[in-house]
């Protein structure tokens, strides 16, 4: 075996495995078992490069994701802390009680996501696509309805997420191969469409809830129509 195999496997056992699945004493194609966090590690070793040069490669990654995580859960923290604290059950708080609160919050979103992690529940491919998602899906029509319809009202606004919500999380837990097992529920995939692309189904869905509650639902008053008018042409 190339020395790069050795080591890795040394470190990282279940990232590579090869069997000589014949007994012949040569590796085949089909006796090589690679993670795809492997391909990439490995790559600069397989190239010839330096050992360090996939230290280099593991920090950056690490590193993104840090900056990409640290982010979100600021936002979810302090999207907590304003929406749901201030405006819905203090509207009181004062602003020293507001961070505190934010901060709480961060500590056991941060907790939450940890844990959800851990379950590995799916590669990081599955976990982002499954997360622009149910973002687009919850948010991409309640932004453009509440932008260039000045008929949208709230509750058909809150009709509208949850009922995207609800289809794009019922078609991952549906037909994702890890809470099929969990659930034992399986349903079948809608016009061959893969989990990671629940949005498709969402934002229409969205869409016409939202329309529809709005429609039987009383008109926006004067002050939310020139609010509309307002950010149309700030």
């Amino acid at each position: 075996m190339p020395q790069w195999v050795t080591q890795w496997r040394r470190v990282e056992p279940y990232l590579i495995r090869i069997s000589d699945i014949n007994g012949d004493g040569i590796v085949r194609w089909a006796g090589i078992q690679m993670q795809p966090d492997m391909v990439v590690l490995a790559a600069p070793e397989i190239a010839g490069l330096p050992y360090v040069i996939s230290g280099l490669i593991a920090a950056g990654a690490l590193a993104a994701a840090l900056s990409t995580a640290d982010g979100l859960l600021l936002t979810i923290a302090n999207a907590l802390s304003h929406d749901v604290y201030y405006c819905m059950v203090d509207r009181r708080a004062t602003n020293q009680r507001r961070v505190t609160i934010s901060k709480i919050l961060l500590l056991g979103v941060a907790l939450l996501a940890s844990y959800v992690a851990s379950l590995n529940a799916g590669n990081i491919l599955f976990l982002v696509g499954a997360a622009f998602s149910l973002a687009a899906s919850s948010l991409f029509p309640a932004l453009m309805l509440g932008v260039f319809w000045k008929r949208t009202t709230q509750r058909g606004v809150v009709a509208g997420m949850i009922a995207r919500l609800l289809v794009c999380v019922y078609y991952i837990v549906s037909t994702y191969p890890f809470f099929v097992q969990l659930t034992g529920f399986a349903g079948a995939r809608w016009f061959g469409i893969e989990p990671i692309s629940s949005g498709m189904f969402g934002v229409p869905a969205g869409f016409a809830v939202a329309i529809l509650v709005s429609l039987l639902d009383k008109k926006p008053d004067a002050y939310t129509r020139a609010l509309v008018d307002y950010i149309r042409h700030p």
